[in-house]
């Protein structure tokens, strides 16, 4: 039995191991605030041209729906395509917002699944 080397971890993994838990840390509190932003923010997806916006969150909350009277014009079959692809434009956005937020706030410290 080799002495001075206690449960297996050396001063060398004790320095890992806290510098783990630092910036485990440091990402949960980033987290929050990320969590905190993604609230505020308005993200506006639209179609055509403009004529129906769908406003979400970051977090895929709905806010509202704007349809001009042009598009409300065009039949209720059309208002309803443009409604669903103004939806997924915005969704879209929101998610790629989202990836690329979690990727800034994780950036560097090599965690599995982001």
């Amino acid at each position: 039995m080799t002495q001075g080397q206690g449960f297996g971890f050396g001063l060398g993994k004790m320095k890992e191991l806290t510098e783990a838990f630092r910036k485990a840390q440091q990402v949960q509190e980033g987290a929050k605030r990320l969590q905190e932003e993604l609230e505020q923010m308005e993200i506006e997806g639209e179609a055509g041209g403009g004529s129906v916006k769908v406003v979400l969150t970051g977090n895929q909350e709905p806010l509202r729906v704007v349809i001009t009277p042009e598009a409300l014009g065009e039949g209720a079959e059309i208002v309803s395509d443009l409604v669903t692809a103004a939806m997924k434009d915005a969704y879209n956005k929101s998610t790629a917002t989202m990836r690329q937020k979690m990727e800034d706030l994780t950036g560097g410290l090599n965690l599995p699944g982001f």
